[in-house]
């Protein structure tokens, strides 16, 4: 599932295509036809995003906004000039006099109120990304909580924007055991998780990847990192941790797969 980072970039780029634009908008597939024909020949004034979700918001009063959740499967595709012919699944067709969108696949895709918008980001934790995040509204909720640290981070009620990649990395950054209890995890031990995950994210909106290993803990400290060496515990299960050798671990928390390494993040 895509996380934070390429929904903020896709929220620039769009930004960056079509906003200011009168948008010829179509479902070819038809299941959000009566959607698209809202806001077809309306202007895109701006986008916006928090954590997972996506946001167009379109007309003078910007009184109709696009809600988009990719989840799982769900992908933009963008392009210039005329787009192609459209085939299967495809769910919504923005386009401009100079630039074209296609979303296929996504959870949500829905026209909502400024109100229904409102609740709708109520509902979530703040994120990193966004200006003025409430970092105090984080704290107060990880350190009341009996719950794990691996599935605090998973929760979007909690912080959102965190996936599984940056669950994993955060947490062996921070040299914090995925099992330790929220509040038994000191106050400025999350704040520098909190501090951290701004950082990391930041670097996947410029990026357009996830990168978590410093230089000096990759087989190639020098050049652009490759794949093998982008990230410290993800995915790397039975492969020795980059800093004290141990095979790192697995196991499903919070519905996904969790990697650790029991040294660097002991408890």
């Amino acid at each position: 599932m895509p996380e934070g980072h390429t929904i903020h970039r896709l929220a620039r780029r769009h930004q960056k295509l079509l906003a200011g634009a009168e948008v010829r908008a179509s479902s070819p597939q038809g299941r959000f036809a009566e959607g698209a024909a809202l806001i077809d020949g309306a202007v895109l004034r701006r986008t916006d995003a928090w954590g997972k979700h996506l946001f167009h918001h379109y007309g003078e009063a910007e009184d109709l906004v696009l809600h988009v959740h990719l989840g799982l499967y769900g992908k933009w595709r963008d392009g210039t000039g005329e787009p192609p012919e459209p085939k299967g699944a495809l769910r919504l067709r923005l386009v401009t006099q100079d630039h074209w969108a296609d979303l296929r696949g996504p959870t949500a895709c829905e026209l909502l109120s400024p109100q229904e918008v409102a609740a709708r980001t109520a509902r979530l934790g703040p994120d990193p990304l966004r200006k003025g995040a409430d970092v105090e509204r984080f704290l107060d909720r990880v350190g009341r909580s009996r719950a794990p640290a691996g599935t605090l981070l998973m929760d979007q009620a909690v912080i959102a924007g965190v996936g599984n990649v940056y669950r994993a990395e955060a947490l062996f950054r921070a040299g914090l055991s995925p099992f330790a209890p929220g509040r038994e995890v000191g106050r400025e031990t999350w704040q520098a998780v909190w501090d951290d995950l701004s950082v990391l994210l930041r670097a996947g909106v410029r990026a357009g990847r996830i990168i978590t290993t410093h230089p000096e803990d990759r087989r190639r400290p020098a050049g652009r990192p490759t794949r093998a060496d982008a990230h410290y515990v993800y995915a790397r299960t039975g492969l020795p941790c980059r800093r004290c050798g141990t095979p790192v671990q697995a196991e499903v928390m919070a519905a996904r797969n969790l990697f650790w390494c029991p040294v660097c993040q002991p408890g």
